[in-house]
């Protein structure tokens, strides 16, 4: 996990002596921050959503309004707005836990922001909030969840920077995904000097590079640009762009384009930035979420069975998951000064055959389109022209047997053997899976009663979507939800969904019997008057 890290003495946002208090913040409790990107797509209810499905585990959390735009969790928690006076200077646990509130949520505490004042916080501001941050992670709890605000101001960076887990949330729309994009490259710019700091001359370097490009650049592409200058200062850059390892989720998700869009995003940020943005999934466009809003209360309380809530209990159980196992950040590979081979192009192995390379090619035209919503603001209209010539050339190469292997001797010639296909690498999602199956080894035996959410779990530990087993069992996804969500007034009658609960069950590879009788027992006792 990131360590705490905030600006050295002397950097150009105040730099107070703070070595000291980082370092007495290493080893505290988890802290999760939201932030970045655009305004309005949902940070304050993804943080406060993950606060308490914490808090339902039984956990201790402490939930900070630290948006400096606009606090407004305190209204979706349903308490009333007040200017929490976190520039208290005594000792520094009691002081902010005495602008700690208790919610009705609990185990939930909230520490509201500054509401309608007329400058941020002081201890917000240059050179304090590593120490205002050391002290937060001093109180008890088993985690801290912080709503940093949007934008890419310093501290939003530096909040993201220091967290344990750093989320950023976008929507399916330009301007979100365009504002995504913004604050990596901000994010990566302000870690690159922050780590030059002591080193004027390469820092004028990094200056001289971000000039000649004429725009806040990309990681690869200011990279590129300072290997003409020093290799070494671009081997440090290449190692900076992977030492932030931010999580991605898109809301407000209404096609199957939209929820596919997290996964779009973080093959773009790795192949153009360099950026391990990992995707944590999505939530769907519920309008359960603006009743809560509206009853001022936390839709996983007011709506629990939602399919907004449904979605983020998944990712809170992804992030569980990952902060559980332990991780060794790794470099993805060489720096990228040359132009990527077809294989790499496509996101395929050299072992692929024609078929999946026909899907492959499929699939990224498709993010590159000209329309692509993936690509917003990502590429410009030469660089976009110029990938789609590289899809085209990687595709009609790969599909030609004659000219597959020619390219391969030439391109390979030290390794003249395909290698294994190429897997995408989600570690969230497989985290998720170990944890999962490792619950359900111990909850399924020859007398488990199959519901709809143990299903569903199962369903999860493998990685399936329902929209796999539609295509495969012709069982529309719309029955197989509602077989899931145990919604027993949408099903058709109980001689087709012994038939549909069957296929199911032998799609994951289940006791179809054992599923059969035991979910249809229960189906008639909840429906029999």
């Amino acid at each position: 996990m990131t360590e705490p890290r905030f600006p050295e003495p002397g950097e150009d946002d105040g730099g107070a002596e703070e070595s000291e208090e980082v370092e007495a913040a290493r080893g505290a409790r988890r802290v999760l921050v939201v932030g970045g990107g655009r305004g309005g797509v949902g940070k304050s209810l993804v943080a406060q959503s993950l606060a308490v499905y914490f808090a339902q585990l039984g956990k201790s959390v402490k939930l900070v309004d630290c948006d400096p735009t606009g606090a407004n969790i305190h209204a979706q928690l349903g308490l009333r707005a007040a200017s929490a006076d976190i520039e208290l200077d005594g000792e520094p646990r009691a002081s902010l836990e005495k602008v700690l509130f208790e919610t009705s949520v609990p185990g939930l505490s909230f520490m509201p922001g500054a509401h309608d004042t007329i400058d941020p916080p002081i201890a917000l501001r240059a050179g304090r909030k590593a120490r205002w941050l050391a002290r937060l992670r001093a109180i008890p709890a088993d985690w801290i969840v912080i709503d940093a605000g949007p934008g890419h101001a310093h501290l939003v960076v530096d909040l993201m920077a220091a967290a344990d887990v750093a989320v950023c949330v976008t929507a399916p729309e330009p301007p979100a995904i365009e504002a995504t994009y913004r604050f990596l490259r901000a994010a990566f710019r302000r870690r690159l000097r922050r780590a030059l700091m002591r080193d004027r001359f390469r820092l004028s370097l990094v200056d001289r590079a971000m000039r000649e490009i004429g725009r806040l650049p990309g990681p690869i592409e200011l990279i590129r640009e300072l290997a003409k200058m020093d290799r070494n200062l671009a081997d440090l850059a290449w190692v900076e762009a992977h030492r932030f390892r931010p999580y991605l989720i898109v809301n407000q998700t209404r096609l199957r384009a939209d929820a596919e869009l997290g996964t779009s995003m973080s093959e773009l940020a790795g192949r153009h930035y360099g950026v391990p943005l990992e995707e944590l999934g999505h939530v769907e466009y519920d309008d359960a979420v603006w009743l809560a809003v509206r009853r001022r209360k936390p839709l996983l309380v007011d709506s629990p069975t939602s399919k907004a809530a449904r979605n983020i209990e998944r990712i809170a159980r992804r992030i569980v998951a990952v902060t559980a196992t332990p991780t060794t950040v790794k470099l993805a590979g060489p720096m990228p000064l040359e132009t990527p081979d077809h294989y790499s192009v496509l996101g395929i192995g050299r072992a692929s055959n024609e078929e999946e390379v026909r899907r492959a090619y499929k699939r990224q035209h498709a993010i590159y389109a000209a329309d692509g919503l993936a690509t917003s603001s990502l590429l410009d209209e030469a660089g976009l022209a110029a990938a789609q010539a590289q899809l085209d050339e990687a595709h009609d190469t790969l599909l030609d047997p004659v000219r597959r292997q020619a390219y391969d001797l030439s391109t390979f010639p030290e390794d003249p053997s395909p290698a294994a296909p190429a897997e995408a690498a989600r570690p969230a999602l497989a985290a998720e899976q170990l944890m999962l199956q490792s619950e359900l080894a111990r909850e399924i035996g020859p007398d488990t009663e199959f519901t709809g959410a143990l299903l569903r779990k199962v369903r999860e530990s493998q990685g399936i979507e329902l929209v796999e087993i539609s295509s495969r069992t012709k069982i529309s996804r719309a029955h197989l939800s509602a077989i899931e969500e145990e919604t027993w007034a949408t099903l058709p009658a109980i001689v087709y969904v012994r038939g549909f609960v069957s296929e199911y069950a032998k799609y994951l590879r289940l006791d179809p019997a054992q599923v059969q009788r035991s979910y249809l027992r229960r189906m008639r006792e909840k429906t029999t008057p």
